[in-house]
């Protein structure tokens, strides 16, 4: 047989890219130092992240990025539950993928034998949720949208399909789920406009750190209010004297008008929060949060109908959509408080956004801890744009440290973050902080250790 002249040999299709790496990083930083981040039951947290970047073998070499926050020991546990979910992710397609994000979610959360180490809850889900985030930065990554726009402009019965309705269906049928979204198409583009414009409100936490002193707390209060915050927050619970110290001397410092919100995370017994909230009332606590476990359904109504007109807040140690359901169905919160990396990723968290849309209830997003700032933005300017359509007593948590080692770090102006711009969901990190603050290997940790062995004793060498 002559063989075919090059020009006229029929073309070769190509290779579909596929997923061929999922690497992850232990990444801790030394926030304990300064006592950042400290609260009632978590007096001395280091702010880490379990990292995981899917790679993949397209021309452009994209890639995507998720993580799962902690505060420290541990965060080697939930790098291995990540790792375990290698064999799933590599070698699928990236088109697909990207086509369907809810496909690889319903095969992890549905697997037969990790089930076994939840369901749905906990170290394994969370390593699930981060996953699943890294291929929704890769879809925006892919399409050249911020994820809040590439989700807002989706066609409704697309989302729809990207939720598991799986034990929702006494609360939210995928028939409402649509309605809701349908109606959130509407105006859609003047919120949007709006959004790019103004940004989304935000209050800050970080004046309220537990371990901070009181001259810390009024100044950082001060700058808040300065900087344009109409809200911060308050850890409380260790001390009842010092917490009606402390917000005697916040109310003082930012005036009667800027919300004070408290936060006691998970401290007390029901009937001892029910009383501690009291106990703060005469300063106008505009929510408390976490005021119990965050299992406890019944107990939260409890508080809630006893300490009205505070409001209760909780949601970010909530471990799934069926318990935010049950915490809805119950009256048993006025503001949730979903968290971008407790639950199950994106897919879990649109359901969750659509039961509080049908609920009525606002959300106000956690994000307390190394990264959340930058993924839940995401998430609470879709629900303005294409879901609830409103910012009204809504805003979201902002912490003012560890920023500047992602690539697309937030933007705060006037007490409002700014609309992202650039594609993806905002959660890569820099190289060389992954470099600095990998453990235990960093540069950082490295040196740190070195410098602890040097201080210590020496031993007896006769």
């Amino acid at each position: 047989m002559v063989p075919l002249p090059p020009t006229e040999r029929p073309a070769v299709p190509p290779t579909p890219a596929r997923v061929v790496a999922l690497d992850t990083h232990d990444i801790r930083f030394p926030t304990s130092r300064e006592l950042d981040g400290s609260d009632a039951m978590n007096p001395d947290p280091d702010y880490s992240a379990a990292y995981v970047v899917l790679r993949t073998d397209a021309p452009d070499g994209a890639a995507g990025h998720g993580f799962v926050f902690t505060i420290g020991r541990g965060n080697e546990v939930q790098v291995a539950a990540i790792e375990a979910l290698r064999g799933h992710v590599v070698g699928r397609s990236v088109d697909a993928l990207c086509a369907d994000p809810g496909s690889l979610s319903r095969d992890l959360v549905g697997d037969s034998q990790l089930r076994w180490l939840g369901p749905e809850k906990g170290v394994m889900h969370m390593a699930i949720g981060a996953v699943v985030n890294a291929v929704w930065d890769l879809a925006a990554r892919r399409a050249g949208l911020p994820l809040w726009r590439l989700l807002a402009e989706a066609d409704p019965e697309w989302l729809v399909r990207q939720v598991d309705f799986r034990y929702l269906t006494d609360a939210l049928t995928p028939g409402q789920a649509l309605d809701l979204l349908r109606r959130g198409r509407e105006g859609a583009g003047e919120r949007a406009a709006a959004l790019r414009d103004r940004g989304y409100p935000a209050y800050t936490t970080s004046p309220g750190w537990l371990g901070y002193g009181d001259e810390k707390l009024t100044r950082l209060a001060v700058e808040a209010v300065d900087e344009g915050f109409r809200q911060i927050k308050l850890k409380v619970g260790a001390d009842l004297a010092d917490d009606v110290r402390r917000l005697r001397a916040a109310r003082a410092a930012v005036g009667p008008d800027v919300r004070i919100a408290v936060d006691a995370n998970q401290r007390w017994n029901v009937d001892e929060a029910i009383e501690w909230t009291r106990a703060l009332a005469e300063f106008r606590p505009y929510w408390m949060e976490e005021p119990t476990s965050p299992d406890d359904i019944l107990g939260h109504a409890r508080v809630r109908a006893a300490v009205a007109p505070v409001k209760v807040a909780t949601g970010e140690h909530v471990h799934n959509r069926v318990v935010f359901k049950q915490l809805l169905q119950a009256g048993s919160l006025d503001i949730l408080q979903l968290d971008a990396a407790r639950v199950g990723g994106v897919n879990e968290n649109l359901a969750i956004l659509l039961l509080a849309a049908r609920f009525g209830v606002p959300v106000c997003p956690h994000a307390g801890g190394v990264g959340l700032c930058e993924l839940v933005q995401h998430l609470a300017m879709f629900d303005f744009v294409a879901l609830s359509g409103t910012t009204e007593d809504r805003v979201i948590e902002y912490v003012d440290h560890l920023h500047d080692h992602f690539t697309d770090p937030v933007v705060i102006r006037e007490g409002h973050y700014r609309a992202p711009a650039a594609p993806g969901f905002s959660a890569a990190m820099k190289p060389a902080s992954i470099a600095e603050f990998g453990y235990p290997g960093g540069t950082f940790w490295s040196a740190d250790l070195a410098r602890r062995t040097a201080d210590e004793p020496k031993g007896n060498t006769v």
